[in-house]
């Protein structure tokens, strides 16, 4: 069993929740039911959870209402820990970049934090 938790600033503050927060019900419902598959399967189906190639060990929690496709950057730490960096919804078929960066910057940031 895995355990999520959401990436927090230096303040203490987390952009993944106040992403979160401003989600229809609809869409918070199949978040919701989505991160409890990941916590609680050994093997999450691939159109849930991908790792994104070209990064460094950066994966996406796949989530689809409706026509909106929304997606949530994490990494795992000590194998269980699934840390969430950023959410956002997206239009195309790519990733944006700017939110690939984000995601690796939160992670260096988060185990720089850890390891002091």
């Amino acid at each position: 069993m895995r355990e999520i938790v959401f990436y927090k600033t230096e303040e203490g503050k987390s952009p993944v929740k106040i992403f979160l927060d401003v989600l229809t019900p609809k869409q918070a419902q199949k978040v919701t039911w989505v991160l409890q598959l990941v916590e609680e399967l050994e093997r999450v189906p691939r159109q849930f959870l991908k790792k994104l190639a070209g990064t460094k060990d950066l994966w996406e929690i796949r989530i689809k209402s409706g026509r909106v496709h929304i997606r949530l950057l994490c990494f795992f730490d000590r194998g269980d820990l699934v840390i969430i960096t950023n959410g956002f919804t997206k239009k195309s078929n790519l990733l944006p970049l700017k939110e690939i960066n984000l995601g690796e910057k939160r992670k260096r940031i988060f185990l720089k934090r850890k390891n002091k």
